[in-house]
């Protein structure tokens, strides 16, 4: 440091006023640092800025990479992206940050007051973008860069401080700053998935997030530093704070109306539920279908999982096969929303049904909002269902009941969370919840959209070791759907059939099932490689067919 300040007691007119010095410039000649028990307070004080401002600026980080993720899929590259530009752009605001440290505490306390406006509103920046702008990637960097280049500002600054305070020794001071700074960062990593969203959800917790970094790197610095300042100086930046903490407050007041507009945005039809959970984004619509009756249509994350006109076309296909055999016990995988389920619970010789979904919102879905009940039938109260809300895969690492169905109703694997579902590992798992007499159904996407993605998800069924029968029906609202029915084993591909004793179904029979399994030659590929949790085949594939589409 080429410089110290005077000490904390002493007043602006004690640190020099020679030409050219303003509020927070350099004195004419270095005092001596403060000491003694009002140094240790102020010390303690900066060190809890530094981590409070490091946990906000961990929020914004996790905040874009959630964004991302439920926008436009892929959390791998959303992620990757994200972080690259900020650390880039935190070397680039360090470099930016030297020559403001002739007066760091106002030029600090300008940093964090656009560092909370900028990382505050981000999330409904990027939302806004991408509704209306249908620029959500170019959007995101720009934002990315500018929270790295005010986070990477923040450390030559504090350091500055920290040593106007009390002198020590360079490597010290760093030690002590950055064991603070991660710290803070554990927390505010903790926080985002624990607290904020949950509580907050995604605008209104960044928006939180803001206001506790503008109260944390101006408030509390310049009250440290109060009296090194002039008043007219201290009175600027408390407005400045005041005033960016009323715009954080009106978006937060603003934001569910801001969060329903932007998102109608992106859907065709009314919006009637929505809600961002610590998993997912789900938004369910309601329309009046060219049968004159209502399409309500459920999406996650942007994905079509059903519309009402035709998912009986889906479901039928899904399960009817699976229990073609016995099926006194069925395990369903995923369709939180009960329809499949609902097919399930037509056989009454069921006897007990475990349903594992991973967000608790989703089966809450099912059995509360009254339209989608009305659609399931209510299968999520029957009393010979038990519905669990976890992580399939570790779910079966701990599995020991059998099963003689099982039905897996994942989404696409369009992320890395789901490419695990759809991996080899994961099937050599299910295998210990098999019986040999066991017939499993994986719902595959789509052999015409995504001919690669899907015969991947069949050969690596065949490689964990089953014996496969793939099939394809025609669902109006997806287009053309796939299907793998597998058994335990190499022996003959399981008959694809249904039970002699199988219920009145609206769109399958015998006769649509010998067609089903029937692929043009245009539809079949066997140039595609397993998808393992190294080497997630069906993500590179899902997301290259997908995004060509």
């Amino acid at each position: 440091m080429s410089t110290t300040a005077p000490p904390l007691g002493a007043s602006a007119a004690d640190s020099g006023s020679g030409s050219g010095s303003g509020s927070d410039s350099a004195p004419a000649r270095p005092p001596a640092p403060a000491r003694g028990g009002h140094a240790r307070g102020a010390r303690f004080l900066l060190l809890l800025a530094v981590f409070l401002c490091a946990a906000c600026g961990l929020v914004y980080e996790l905040a874009l990479t959630a964004l991302g993720s439920y926008l436009i899929g892929n959390s791998v590259l959303q992620t990757s992206v994200v972080i690259s530009v900020m650390v880039f752009a935190m070397g680039i605001g360090s470099l930016a940050a030297k020559p403001l440290r002739r007066r760091p505490v106002g030029a600090f306390a300008v940093v964090e007051g656009v560092l909370a406006l900028t990382g505050g509103l981000s999330v409904l920046v990027l939302y806004a973008a991408f509704a209306w702008l249908r620029l959500y990637t170019p959007a995101m960097i720009v934002v990315a860069l500018a929270v790295g280049v005010l986070v990477g500002a923040e450390i030559p600054l504090l350091m500055t401080l920290l040593q106007r305070i009390r002198r020590q020794e360079a490597g010290s001071a760093v030690a002590d700053m950055f064991a603070v700074d991660y710290i803070g960062a554990l927390v505010g990593g903790l926080c985002f998935p624990l607290v904020l969203l949950p509580v907050f959800g995604q605008l209104r917790g960044a928006l939180v997030a803001g206001s506790v970094n503008a109260v944390a790197g101006v408030v509390v610095v310049v009250f440290i530093f109060r009296r090194r300042l002039r008043r007219r100086v201290v009175a600027g930046l408390l407005a400045g704070v005041a005033a960016v903490l009323a715009v954080l407050a009106t978006a937060y007041v603003l934001a569910d109306d801001l969060e329903v507009t932007a998102r109608q945005q992106m859907y065709r039809d009314p919006i009637v539920r929505a809600q961002t959970t610590p998993y997912q984004e789900i938004v369910v619509t309601r329309a009046t279908a060219f049968t004159g009756g209502d399409d309500l249509r459920l999406f996650l994350n942007g994905d079509l999982q059903f519309s009402s006109v035709d998912e009986y076309r889906y479901h039928e296909s899904l399960v009817h096969p699976a229990l073609a055999g016995r099926r006194s016990s069925v395990l369903i995988m995923g369709g939180g929303d009960g329809l499949a389920l609902r097919e399930v619970l037509r056989y009454p010789d069921v006897e007990h049904v475990t349903l594992v979904e991973l967000d608790p919102a989703m089966t809450r879905l099912g059995r509360d909002f009254a339209p989608l009940r009305a659609l399931n039938k209510g299968s999520l109260d029957d009393p010979r269902v038990h519905v669990v809300n976890a992580d399939a895969f570790n779910w079966l690492r701990g599995a020991h009941q059998t099963y003689d169905a099982v039905v897996i109703d994942f989404p696409d694997p369009d992320t890395a969370a789901l490419a695990k579902l759809y991996s080899v590992e994961f099937y050599h798992l299910l295998g210990q919840v098999l019986t040999p007499r066991s017939r499993v159904m994986v719902q595959s996407g789509s052999p015409f959209f995504a001919p690669k993605t899907y015969w991947s998800i069949a050969r690596t069924i065949g490689e964990a070791g089953y014996a496969t029968r793939e099939f394809q029906v025609d669902v109006p609202s997806f287009g053309n759907w796939g299907f793998v029915l597998a058994t335990p084993g190499t022996g003959p591909p399981p008959p694809l059939r249904l039970a002699p004793d199988a219920p009145r179904l609206r769109y399958l029979d015998e006769a649509v099932l010998r067609a089903a399994a029937v692929f043009p030659v245009d539809r079949r590929r066997e140039d595609v490689r397993p998808s393992t949790l190294m080497d997630p085949a069906v993500l590179e594939y899902v997301l290259d067919e997908w995004n060509n589409y």
